[in-house]
């Protein structure tokens, strides 16, 4: 949520932020902004509503500036206006923030009795104020930080002076922020994209740096005002990856780049022949893995139903306790970890707030962290004494996809490499296990051949209220997350429950107008959800069966019937997932939504 991009060189710097800030869509964002030179004054544009509006208020004097800096908003102090919209001014200080300042209204209660005026409903508004109190008697770096001594909160920060027309300055507790080192030429962004087209070296700001950059480069310094020397990282993304590649949609593109993304992932990670999972990419041995006593998976959303899944797979492979959290949840309670355990969070952008959250109290109490994550160098990377990355590539639809099926795969791996060290799989089980993962990028590829199906059931069911997703074991959490799918994206009330649980209360819901998914494994439950399949049936509800059983037994009992191609009851997470993927995306572009930018919502949730 929320996105800063700044540039400093050789001109054209506002055309490269409004670049930038289109590449930062994808966040999520109700108004937008841009700050640039003219001559030694700073001009500031800024609306409520997208890009594009903001591109309207801009003329040819913009074309000369070599400093800019831009955002895109997402609302948490004060609603969507242009007032609130950033960035925001105090005097010759502009600036740009990402996060949450909590003792913002102590600080403005000072600076009003100093006879301050405030323009905006914001948090970031005193944080400018205060910049340009104490820029009267010091250059705008050390009147930075004077400033981010008195605040409390997370942020990311990027300011510019009229008194220092050649420099941006920024700063980051708890938000990420990004460098980018080009030739002659320097970045500042909230993510990598947004400058991903002129530059793929990167500096990552750590927790209490600030970074100045001038047109001679870029000086980084902690908190107590110590250089800080730090090489850039190259980048391996191309700004093709972050591109439609002529689908409509980003998701569509995503849930399309799924087989790629799962041989990404598996690529090097294991040796079939050898029966063996690459310990080393977990930053895990032998001996640390025989002793936890127990795993802790810990998430937020779509990654929290990854990490359901993931404690089927470790307690079944390996019979070790696994629990589950919600990353909100674990930091606000008195959790029982410690030094025999392990914690893993899961986090597509290595930003999310909570999550973060949970990994930083985990790892006070004692407990060995690992993160399983899309983004080189994101927080949570960095901070976990061990990282595991999906390489899933540039996830750029608010609702993840790719992300999601390759944290499966890091969580059946990590499951199988637990399961093999602790005695419970043989050798020729972890053979099977392993062999199967070679067939999946295909069978992946195969589901695409359901997508005409998965669009005639999208136009007869696209107008419901409400839908109902149903599965048992490991399908439950599948159904959870195909539930999360449609609401997000199509904005239908959608439910995901446990199949033994339809009778404690949702069949109250069930009419001739309420369709129902069933997820269906070949499996020991297969008897069971055919008899709740009847039960629905019997009540006139809608049903669509998605299963890697024989269709044949639904006859007569479905409205619509979805052939899944078989393979291991673990995996088949996977590929019952790519259908509701499909379906969610089809009913959304029926429905006439946003797809790649579902209202309210965005991509990092980087605050509480």
């Amino acid at each position: 949520m929320c996105g800063i991009i700044g540039y400093i060189g050789r001109g054209r710097s506002v055309d490269i932020v409004m670049e930038g800030l289109k590449s930062l869509e994808y966040r999520g964002y109700d108004s937008a902004g841009v700050a640039y030179f003219v001559d030694k004054r700073v001009e500031v544009k800024r609306c409520k509503g997208k890009i594009r509006d903001l591109a309207r208020l801009l003329d040819a004097s913009s074309n000369g500036s070599g400093v800019a800096i831009g955002h895109t908003r997402w609302a948490t102090h004060g609603k969507p206006s242009e007032d609130n919209a950033h960035p925001h001014r105090s005097g010759p200080v502009v600036m740009v923030h990402n996060g949450i300042i909590e003792n913002y209204m102590e600080i403005k209660s000072g600076l009003a009795k100093d006879g301050i005026k405030f323009s905006s409903d914001t948090d970031t508004e005193i944080i400018c104020h205060l910049v340009e109190k104490y820029h009267k008697s010091a250059e705008i770096e050390d009147a930075v930080m004077s400033a981010i001594k008195e605040i409390k909160g997370s942020y990311a920060i990027a300011v510019i002076s009229e008194r220092s027309p050649g420099k941006i300055v920024c700063a980051r507790k708890d938000s990420p922020l990004v460098i980018g080192v080009g030739d002659s030429e320097y970045f500042v962004a909230s993510d990598v994209p947004a400058f991903l087209g002129y530059c793929r070296n990167v500096i990552f700001l750590e927790n209490d740096e600030m970074a100045v950059l001038t047109n001679d480069g870029v000086e980084v310094r902690n908190y107590k005002g110590d250089q800080v020397f730090r090489d850039a990282e190259t980048i391996n993304w191309t700004p093709s990856m972050a591109e439609k590649g002529g689908f409509k949609h980003f998701m569509l593109k995503e849930i399309f780049e799924q087989p790629r993304a799962v041989t990404d992932t598996l690529r090097g990670r294991y040796y079939h022949g050898d029966s063996h999972v690459t310990l080393e990419e977990f930053g895990l041995d032998e001996e640390r893995m025989s002793g936890f006593k127990r795993i802790y998976l810990v998430a937020c959303g779509t990654s929290w139903h990854a990490a359901i899944i993931g404690k089927y797979f470790i307690e079944e492979m390996a019979r070790i306790p696994v629990e589950v959290d919600i990353g909100s949840e674990f930091r606000y309670r008195d959790p029982l970890i410690g030094k025999d355990d392990l914690f893993v969070a899961i986090t597509q952008s290595g930003e999310t707030a909570d999550t973060l959250a949970a990994q930083r109290q985990a790892k006070e109490l004692g407990a060995y962290t690992l993160t399983i994550c899309n983004v080189v160098g994101s927080s949570s990377s960095r901070e976990a004494d061990a990282v595991f990355y999906t390489h899933s590539g540039p996830e750029i639809g608010v609702a993840s996809t790719k992300a999601f099926t390759t944290q499966i795969i890091a969580l059946y791996l990590l499951a199988v490499a637990f399961g093999k060290i602790r005695g419970v799989l043989d050798v020729e089980r972890v053979e099977k296990l392993l062999g199967d993962l070679i067939e999946l990028p295909g069978k992946i590829e195969s589901m695409f051949d359901l997508d005409e199906k998965i669009k005639d059931i999208a136009r007869d069911y696209f107008k419901a209220s409400d839908f109902l997703y149903l599965g048992r074991g490991a399908l439950y959490p599948v159904a959870l997350e195909g539930a999360l799918k449609l609401k997000e994206i199509s904005y239908i009330h959608a439910e995901g429950y446990p199949a033994g649980e339809m009778k404690h209360g949702p069949i109250a819901l069930v009419d001739e107008a309420l369709p129902v998914v069933f997820i269906v494994s070949k499996d020991a439950l297969f008897e069971k959800m055919l008899s709740s399949i009847n039960e629905i049936r019997s009540r006139d509800g809608k049903v669509i069966v998605l299963t890697d059983g024989n269709g044949d037994s639904f006859e007569g009992l479905s409205d619509y019937i979805l052939n899944v191609p078989h393979i291991n009851e673990f995996l088949g997470t996977v590929l019952m997932t790519i259908p509701l993927q499909l379906l969610a995306y089809h009913i959304a572009v029926l429905r006439g939504c946003d797809v790649d930018q579902p209202r309210n919502l965005a991509k990092s949730v980087t605050v509480e």
